[in-house]
């Protein structure tokens, strides 16, 4: 016999009695205790214990945190490197705390301590957005009865206190003369395996990241029609399949399939990359040369916002430039387009 009871938290509190048997269960909606209880008794009546239901387990925020991961993993949508690593911070500091233990003053608390590791306003931003995304997940999915109005008030009480903000536009382009210093650098070091210069002409022909230099193949170039796939593009919204073709121009300064062709000379057959080189290592390489010749704040990052400005230059419309670059909101595009007032004399002649 089953009975199930609302408590004064508004959950339904199912106990089942049968054959000398007692089991109990808590859910948040009546038609699913009504439906764990039917089958509860028909576990009973088969000999076997009553499995306990997923939701019912759930009481603290870590649980929350595995309930989000597994329900994205289930739809294909599973997070990626730089969230997974959020959320298990957010675990190991917040995972045994209750539901109810999440509130603004936990919240206000965390943000202190993050800032007080060093972590900037904006990446504690990004850590209390997560804690947001967690709970309102659990509520909006599974109906759990979690607010989200704590963590609104304490992300408000953060950002009073200056500990939460939003990025600064980047607008650091390479001079003509940083880039000459790098490329002599690069090509005059004997022990230099990696070919720098050839990587970051690339980067600013093609405006590419340095994960995806490093991961396009042969096979994913058509040199007939000069085009060039990247697979798997970074998008906040498609974390796989977001398969893009390029066309490979020369607008830049620097001719991207000739580039392709002086890697063709030096290519190994063990590798099927084009360019076959840890991006990590092309990342370090760039910032120990910066170093080297005092070229301050100056990353390799700013060569895909160097390569975008220059297409804005060559008088390509915004919605030409995202073929090449792969921005899907042509509002972020424009924060890349720091054109240089000299360039207009180009422009005019181009036109004229």
């Amino acid at each position: 016999m089953a009975s199930i009871r609302k408590q004064e938290s508004g959950a339904w509190r199912v106990q089942v009695r049968r054959k000398g048997r007692s089991v109990s269960e808590t859910f948040i909606r009546y038609e699913d205790a009504k439906r764990w209880s039917v089958d509860a008794e028909r576990q009973i009546d088969r000999g076997v214990s009553p499995t306990m239901s997923r939701i019912g387990k759930l009481k603290t925020f870590g649980d929350l945190i595995d309930l989000h991961i597994s329900d994205m993993e289930e739809v294909g949508k599973a997070p990626g490197r730089s969230k997974e690593a959020t959320l298990a911070m957010l675990k190991r500091r917040l995972g045994s705390l209750s539901m109810v233990e999440i509130d603004r003053e936990r919240i206000v608390k965390f943000g202190r301590e993050r800032a007080k590791e060093g972590a900037g306003p904006v990446t504690v931003s990004m850590d209390v957005g997560v804690i947001k995304l967690v709970i309102q997940h659990a509520a909006a999915v599974h109906g759990l009865p979690v607010n989200v109005e704590p963590v609104d008030l304490g992300r408000v009480a953060l950002k009073r206190l200056g500990l939460t903000g939003k990025s600064n536009e980047r607008d650091r382009r390479p001079t003509e003369e940083e880039l000459e210093k790098l490329f002599k650098l690069w090509d005059e070091n004997d022990r230099q395996l990696i070919p720098m210069s050839r990587i970051v002409k690339f980067a600013i022909a093609t405006a590419m990241r340095q994960e995806e230099i490093s991961r396009v193949t042969w096979e994913d170039l058509n040199a007939r029609t000069k085009m060039l796939l990247i697979r798997d593009r970074k998008d906040p919204r498609q974390k796989k399949g977001n398969d893009q073709r390029i066309p490979l121009l020369k607008v830049s300064g620097y001719d991207a399939i000739e580039l392709i062709e002086e890697q063709r000379a030096i290519r190994a057959n063990e590798d099927d990359r084009i360019f076959p080189y840890n991006h990590k290592s092309v990342s370090a390489a760039f910032t120990r040369a910066c170093q080297d010749l005092e070229i301050e704040d100056l990353h390799f990052h700013d060569m895909r916002h160097e390569g975008t400005s220059r297409l804005f230059e060559a008088g390509f419309r915004i919605e030409q430039v995202a073929l090449v670059t792969g921005h899907k909101d042509w509002k972020m595009l424009r924060r890349y387009t720091h054109i240089r007032p000299e360039s207009l004399h180009d422009h005019l002649n181009r036109v004229a």
